[in-house]
């Protein structure tokens, strides 16, 4: 497995001078996901839970809904030039009877470590339906409890506190429990990640949970967690605006600017209890 963390040498310039001293990078390495032996995407991540963003982002590409849709995970070998065993290709089979995923031209899964969407040809094509629709889930939160969320993100981002150059994601109950965290030089990465756990721990759909990310809300961060069948999606920093409508239309909570006990309610004010 590639290191989630690498060292270099920096010269650090300050008011009071300046010094030379190793400095603690995020890892950034492409992995190739591959269906029975295809390739189907490349994207930068953070290594590490490699098998959980495999199955997460085929979950929030509408291609599997449990765990039993794949048969098998695998590292194929893909060596660099001393031979040793760079872990950035996984091939995965899927369960008898489950479709294969349409790469047609129409969809791109190429992403980077900044957006999945980039790569896709237009909002029609990017817009998927989810299988588990999260508008009836009765899950409700106080606010008192989400103003606690950052802090107990942040507590459990222990790559970030080193480099501080990862996003993150958590599951969190409604009495404020953090289910899984999971960090990544990607926020759709990290978000991936979160959702492979869930569903390997055969928890999907996330009728009974909601989703806190360390940055922004995104498009992409909203269908994702609307795939997983996830109510409610809360963002340290601001929403995007199709991230409102997409989370009004699938009848989800958006919550943005979750800083202390201040925060903006976008969308289904219902789920959120004060105090």
């Amino acid at each position: 497995m590639g290191r989630v963390t690498v060292r270099r040498p920096v010269r650090k310039l300050t008011a009071d001078g300046q010094r030379r001293r190793p400095d603690a990078l995020a890892a950034e390495e492409p992995l190739e996901l591959r269906v029975s032996g295809k390739p189907l995407a490349v994207t930068m991540r953070t290594p590490g839970h490699d098998v959980e963003l495999a199955h997460g982002f085929l979950l929030s590409e509408g291609v599997i809904g449990s765990r039993e849709d794949i048969a098998t995970a695998r590292y194929c070998d893909s060596v660099d030039d001393t031979g040793r065993n760079t872990y950035n290709v996984l091939d995965l089979a899927l369960a008898e009877g489950v479709p294969e995923p349409d790469t047609g031209v129409e969809r791109n899964f190429y992403t980077t470590s900044s957006c999945g969407v980039c790569g896709k040809a237009a909002l029609d094509a990017v817009k998927l339906r989810t299988r588990f629709d999260p508008s009836g889930s009765p899950f409700t939160v106080g606010t008192t409890v989400l103003a606690g969320l950052p802090d107990a993100l942040r507590e459990r981002q222990r790559v970030f506190a080193a480099t501080g150059g990862l996003h993150a994601a958590g599951l969190f109950t409604s009495e404020g429990r953090l289910l899984a965290v999971r960090e990544d030089v990607g926020r759709h990465n990290a978000v991936d990640k979160v959702l492979g756990w869930a569903l390997l721990e055969g928890r999907i759909p996330l009728s009974d949970c909601g989703l806190l990310v360390s940055g922004r809300a995104s498009f992409e961060l909203v269908q994702k967690a609307a795939m997983a069948g996830m109510p409610m999606l809360a963002a340290v920093s601001a929403p995007s605006s199709l991230a409102v409508e997409l989370a009004e239309e699938n009848g989800m909570t958006l919550v943005g600017f979750l800083r202390g006990e201040s925060m903006n309610l976008y969308t289904g004010e219902k789920r959120i209890m004060e105090g």
